[in-house]
């Protein structure tokens, strides 16, 4: 595989992958994970892309220090950037990266050319979030490694093993009184609900939408909203998985997300065709067992909750 470079940047714990003179490619993960998650992606799928996966604040190996708002991780995200001396980047965000990504590129416009939002977590129902945020004040804690890789497989049924040993290897950490725990800032991640309850801000660059058809994050709204706001520069596709969809369809979503990196865009949705449209159905590219195809179809979700 890719040689994976580790360096601390802007206080920032950083996974890199691949060449630096490559295309660059930041990776923002979501709540309660880690940069190294990114890993099965960047070297089966974007080995021409240069990949870059900060463990964000709060998470992995990162400063934990507040404050933990998405300004202040984009502050951080845009320090990794000057400290590698990178312009301008496509950015990948899943889930809570998402939202960071939207924010990124309403920042800083003239540094992301492309973004690829997977199942993001924006604009989410407010009550829906509290009670998330309620839940994440209990850290789960484990007698051992083999209790905490059950309790991971439960939470994500479509993974592999492989996928499921690296995050052990890599997320879990001992403390003083011998129980394992995964490692983020329970503060942080409440944080985190909170901008998710935001009002939606939609992409102002190319922008390609990958939704987990069994999680329910991505709302109705948002994609007609994003259809509205881009026309054919947004490609919207459902994947037949959970909210980890980059974990448990790796290959789907790197066939889906290589060509759109990489400018061919043979995967685009036809042109925008007017206000009616787009309020009420939206064209999806449907990635289902390594086949791709389009249909035209309405949404609808269910309440959220993940990691």
């Amino acid at each position: 595989g890719l040689k994976c470079l580790l360096v601390i940047l802007a206080g920032l714990y950083v996974h890199r992958y691949g060449d630096p003179a490559a295309r660059p490619v930041v990776a923002l993960h979501g709540i309660r994970g880690h940069g190294g998650r990114w890993r099965h992606l960047a070297e089966r799928h974007l080995r021409d892309s240069y990949v870059v996966a900060p463990d964000l604040r709060g998470h992995g190996r990162s400063d934990g220090t507040p404050p933990w708002s998405v300004e202040r991780h984009v502050d951080d995200v845009l320090g990794v950037l000057d400290e590698l001396g990178l312009d301008r980047v496509d950015v990948i965000g899943h889930s809570f990266g998402g939202l960071i990504a939207l924010y990124l590129t309403r920042t800083a416009p003239h540094r992301v050319a492309r973004l690829a939002l997977l199942d993001p977590s924006v604009g989410l129902d407010p009550h829906g979030v509290r009670e998330n945020a309620h839940r994440s004040l209990v850290v789960p804690s484990f007698a051992d490694q083999v209790q905490a890789r059950s309790e991971r497989e439960a939470a994500w049924p479509y993974a592999s093993p492989e996928v499921l040993d690296d995050d052990v290897a890599e997320h879990l950490a001992q403390g003083s009184d011998g129980r394992w725990r995964w490692r983020f800032e329970a503060a942080a991640v409440v944080t985190a609900y909170s901008d998710m309850a935001r009002p939606a801000l939609v992409p102002t660059v190319p922008t390609l939408l990958l939704i987990g058809q069994r999680a329910g994050f991505v709302r109705p709204e948002f994609v007609a909203d994003c259809r509205a706001a881009l026309g054919a520069d947004l490609t919207v596709a459902e994947l037949d998985c959970g909210h980890m969809l980059y974990l448990e369809r790796p290959d789907e979503v790197g066939g889906l997300l290589r060509p759109f990196l990489t400018g061919n865009r043979s995967m685009q949705s036809p042109p925008h065709n007017g206000g009616d449209v787009a309020a009420h159905r939206t064209t999806f590219v449907m990635a289902e067992a390594g086949r791709a195809h389009t249909r035209t179809s309405p949404r609808s979700t269910t309440s959220p909750h993940g990691t």
